[in-house]
C-alpha cells in the first residue's frame, strides 16, 4: 500500500495531499496535478513486494493513490493478456508483434482502470454521487462500478454514442442523459450540471486517478514482455540487464489522450525504480475526420488544433479539443532520442483493420481498438518499423450490445442544444439544455442501522433514478431528521435499538406536520398478528427482507407516493 503519496500541481510544483474532493492546487488553482511517491524507497522494495501478489491492477497499490485497501471497488480489472501476434508478424515482417487485449476487463474496455481506481478513491472520499461525460467506454466502466460501490453516477453522452453503449450503460442503474451535440459540448453541459448540484465530476487527463490507473498498463507490459522475451541482454544496454522489459513501441487510438499520457507515467515510474532502460516510442493513432493533435504535430505546433465538428463514425475518438493534454504529450514525443509520433487513419482503413485482426488472430475488436492496428499497418508501410522492434498494440475495447427490451422505457433523458457552430456553446442555450435537468426528485427517507440494507435499498432506487436519498441509523434522532428533511416517503426497519420502529411511527403519526407522510416498513423480522395489528393504518406497504426482488419495492414505493 502507498504509505507516502502526495499531488504535484504540473504549473507551481506545489506538493500537496490528494482528495477528489479537492481537485485543485490549493496554491494556484491549477487542475493539473500529478502523483508522486518515494521512489527512493520502493526501489529497494517495489520488486519483491508485489512478486506473490495476483497479477491484476491492485497488484501494484504501493503506486496508486489509495491510502486504506479496505475502500478498493473491484470486479477483477486488470492483468489482462499480451498475445503473441505470429500470424500479423509474418505479414508484416514484424515477428514481435503483441497485442495487449484489454477487452478482457470486467467491461470489455480498458477504462475499467480508469474506473476502478477512481471510484475506490470516491469510496474512501465518502462521495455518493458522482457525474461523468463520455463517448461511451468510461461511462460503461463506471456504471458498472458505482453500482458496485453504492455510487450513484449521472452519464451524459454525445448522441453520436451507438445505442448499444448507451443501452449498456443504462442496465447498471445509471441516469444516462443523451446530450444532442458535440462530445465538446458534452463535456460543458457534464461540467455545468455537475458544478450546479456540488458534484464530482471526472476530469479526464485533468484528475489525478485516471492517469495513475493507466499507468498499470505499463507495469502490466514490462512483467509480461520480460517473461515472454527475458530481460535484454547485456550487450544491448551497455551493462548489467535491467529486470524488467519495456516494449520498443507502444501502440493506441487516441481520443482526449489519457491512454498514452498514463502508460508514459507509468514507464518513467519503472525508471525511477530502476527496473528498465527507457520509455517506448509512443504511436498516438486518431480518425482522420477528429484528428486535432495529428494535424498539430504535423504543422509542428505547439498546441493542438480544435475540430468543431467530427466527421467520422467511429465517435469513440470524437474528443475535438484535446487542449493541454496535447502539450504534454508533445513533450514526451520530442525529447531525443524518442521516435514517438501521432498518425491520422481513415474510418474504412479502421474497418478493414478490425476485418484483418478477427482472421489472422481470432480477435474480435471495436472500432475505436481497430484504429490502433490501421495505424500500425500505415506506420509498417511508411518504413517507420523496424523488423527487431517489439511491438505493443493496444485492443482497447470489444463492443458488447445490450437489448432495448431488458431496459424497458424511460432509461434515457435527452438534452437538445441549440445549433451552434462553435465549440464554446452559448451560455444561454448551456442553461436552457441544463433546466431540463431540474426535474422534481422525489425526497426519500431510509431509516435503518443496518449498513447493508440500507446501502441495497440505496441502490435499488439510485438505480432507477427519480429519487433522492438522505439516511439516518439513530432512531433516537430520526423524528428530527425527517422533520428537517420533510421527505415525501420514509422506508424503516422495525428493528432498531433504543427506539424501535414500532415507537417512531407512532411518533411520526402524532406530529401533525409528519402523520401523512407515507411509510413503507422493510423489515427482516417475522412479525405476530398483534404486530401487524399494531401497523394498521400506519404504513402503506410492509415489505420482509430478503424475499422482494428490486422492482417489487420500487413498485411498492410507487404507489406509496401516488
Amino acid at each position: 500500500m502507498a504509505a507516502h503519496f502526495v499531488v504535484e500541481c504540473l504549473d507551481c510544483g506545489t506538493l500537496s495531499t490528494y482528495s477528489p474532493r479537492t481537485p485543485l492546487c490549493p496554491k494556484c488553482g491549477s487542475a493539473w496535478r500529478q502523483a508522486r511517491y518515494d521512489y527512493k524507497t520502493l526501489s529497494r522494495t517495489f520488486a519483491l513486494q508485489i512478486r506473490e501478489r495476483p497479477f491484476y491492477l491492485w497488484r501494484y497499490l504501493d503506486l496508486l493513490p489509495i491510502s486504506n485497501s479496505a475502500n478498493i471497488v473491484t470486479l477483477g480489472e486488470g492483468g489482462t493478456p499480451l498475445h503473441h501476434a505470429p500470424n500479423l508478424g509474418l505479414m508484416l515482417g514484424l515477428p514481435n508483434i503483441f497485442i495487449k487485449d484489454e477487452r478482457q476487463g470486467p467491461t470489455a474496455s480498458f477504462k475499467d482502470r480508469q474506473a476502478a481506481l477512481t471510484v475506490s478513491a470516491l469510496k474512501e472520499a465518502g462521495i455518493q454521487e458522482a457525474v461523468v461525460a463520455s463517448t461511451g467506454n468510461v461511462a460503461i466502466s463506471y456504471a458498472a462500478y458505482c453500482a458496485r460501490a453504492g455510487i450513484k453516477l449521472w452519464a451524459f453522452l454525445t448522441s453520436m454514442v451507438p445505442a448499444a453503449k448507451m443501452q449498456e450503460v443504462a442496465i447498471y442503474g445509471t441516469q444516462v442523459i443523451k446530450v444532442t451535440g458535440t462530445y465538446d459540448h458534452t463535456k460543458q453541459v457534464a461540467t455545468e450540471f455537475a458544478k450546479r448540484r456540488g458534484l464530482f465530476i471526472d476530469q479526464g487527463t485533468r484528475s489525478v486517478t485516471p492517469i495513475e490507473a493507466m499507468k498499470t498498463i505499463g507495469f502490466e507490459l514490462a512483467e509480461q514482455l520480460t517473461q515472454l522475451l527475458g530481460p535484454l541482454p547485456a550487450s544491448a544496454t551497455g551493462k548489467t540487464p535491467f529486470p524488467w522489459r519495456n516494449p520498443d513501441w507502444y501502440i493506441q487510438a487516441v481520443s482526449g489522450g489519457m491512454g498514452p499520457l498514463g502508460v508514459i507515467k507509468g514507464f518513467e515510474e519503472l525508471q525511477l525504480l530502476g527496473l528498465t532502460q527507457k520509455i517506448p516510442n509512443i504511436a498516438g493513432i486518431q480518425v482522420e475526420g477528429c484528428a486535432p493533435m495529428v494535424s498539430a504535430w504535423k504543422r509542428g505546433a505547439e498546441t493542438s488544433d480544435v475540430v468543431v465538428s467530427p466527421v467520422t463514425n467511429i465517435s469513440t475518438l470524437s474528443t475535438g479539443d484535446p487542449g493541454r493534454t496535447y502539450q504534454i504529450l508533445r513533450g514526451y514525443f520530442t525529447k531525443p532520442p524518442s521516435r514517438s509520433l501521432f498518425e491520422s487513419v481513415s474510418d474504412e482503413d479502421a474497418f478493414r483493420a478490425t476485418h484483418i485482426v478477427a482472421k489472422m488472430e481470432g480477435i474480435s475488436l471495436e472500432p475505436a481498438a481497430s484504429v490502433a492496428f490501421a495505424g500500425l499497418f500505415k506506420l509498417v508501410r511508411d518504413g517507420v518499423m523496424r523488423p527487431e522492434d517489439v511491438i505493443v498494440v493496444n485492443a482497447s475495447g470489444h463492443t458488447l450490445p445490450i437489448d432495448r427490451e431488458i431496459l424497458g422505457e424511460g432509461w434515457e433523458t435527452e438534452v437538445s442544444l441549440p445549433g451552434s457552430t462553435e465549440v464554446e456553446m452559448p451560455r444561454e442555450g448551456l442553461l436552457a439544455a441544463l433546466n431540463r435537468l431540474d426535474f422534481r426528485l422525489r425526497k426519500v427517507v431510509i431509516v435503518d442501522d443496518d449498513l447493508n440494507a440500507v446501502r441495497l435499498i440505496r441502490r435499488i432506487l439510485q438505480a432507477r433514478g427519480g429519487f433522492e436519498i438522505s439516511e439516518i441509523s439513530e432512531s433516537t434522532k430520526a423524528l428530527e431528521f425527517i422533520r428537517q428533511q420533510k421527505p415525501d416517503l420514509v422506508i424503516m426497519d422495525l428493528m432498531m435499538p433504543e427506539l424501535d420502529g414500532f415507537g417512531l411511527l407512532e411518533l411520526l403519526k402524532k406530529d401533525p406536520a409528519l402523520a401523512e407522510i407515507p411509510v413503507v416498513v422493510v423489515t427482516a423480522k417475522m412479525l405476530v398478528p398483534e404486530e401487524r395489528r399494531r401497523l394498521n393504518g400506519m404504513i402503506q406497504k410492509l415489505l420482509q427482507k430478503g424475499t422482494f426482488l428490486d422492482d417489487e419495492l420500487v413498485s411498492e414505493i410507487k404507489k406509496a407516493l401516488e
